[in-house]
């Protein structure tokens, strides 16, 4: 569904990722993995639009994809949960739900009940400032938010970071039904090891900017990945 072709990009002077060749497929999470700073979150950034993309191609459904600005991006399907949630504090959990419509036909502005069995909790605090839930709560909201875009690609940004184990299992098992839907692709930054490697089909491990093993999550054996993602 998502396919990338010599990616770079800059910051400045620098460059940061070197030739990214990269394919997600509908139906499958594919893991992005390795230590910090090696390039994993310019990655997400520069696939959602949120820094531009210095070169190479993106193409989604066959259909190439021109530099264009986060919100286009989005229309055209592709939604993100960023590292830090960020969520609006000073919204309430329904307010910040509903800051997706903002992608969607007017016809579409409805929040689907779905969020709701998936996320029961965030039916009961509907009207609580998302400043005032749990830093797990707010993963579930933001999760939620993207999910309302009804992505074609799902970009998510270390979903485990600074939460707790109980949700950390609630989020994976909502990966794993909306991977067995079977109707979008999702993408997955992760430095939770264990977490990663129970939901990936495909797994692309960054070092400096660049992609230095991918296949495959069967092919590989699991301490030696566990190894390769861990220098």
């Amino acid at each position: 569904m998502l396919e990338i072709t010599g990616l770079t990009l800059h910051y400045g002077g620098s460059q940061i990722l070197h030739g990214i060749d990269f394919t997600a497929k509908q139906g499958e999470v594919t893991c992005i993995l390795g230590p910090n700073g090696v390039g994993k979150t310019s990655f997400l950034k520069a696939v959602a639009g949120t820094h531009p993309r210095s070169g190479g191609s993106l193409s989604l459904n066959g259909e190439t994809l021109p530099l264009s600005r986060p919100q286009d991006m989005a229309r055209r399907g592709l939604s993100v949960v960023p590292q830090g949630r960020m969520i609006f504090p000073l919204l309430t959990v329904r307010e910040n739900l509903e800051t997706a419509f903002a992608v969607l036909p007017k016809a579409e502005h409805q929040i689907p009940d779905e969020i709701f069995t998936l996320f029961p909790i965030l039916k009961d605090f509907l009207h609580r400032r998302g400043g005032d839930l749990s830093g797990g709560q707010q993963q579930q909201l933001a999760i939620a938010r993207a999910l309302i875009m009804k992505p074609k690609v799902l970009l998510l940004d270390e979903p485990t970071e600074g939460i707790q184990p109980s949700v950390i299992q609630e989020i994976g098992h909502v990966l794993a039904y909306l991977k067995a839907k079977g109707d979008m692709a999702i993408v997955l930054v992760e430095q939770y090891f264990e977490f990663a490697y129970g939901l990936a089909d495909q797994v692309h491990v960054f070092r400096r900017g660049s992609v230095a093993n991918s296949g495959r999550t069967s092919s590989f054996d699991k301490a030696t990945l566990r190894a390769a993602v861990s220098v």
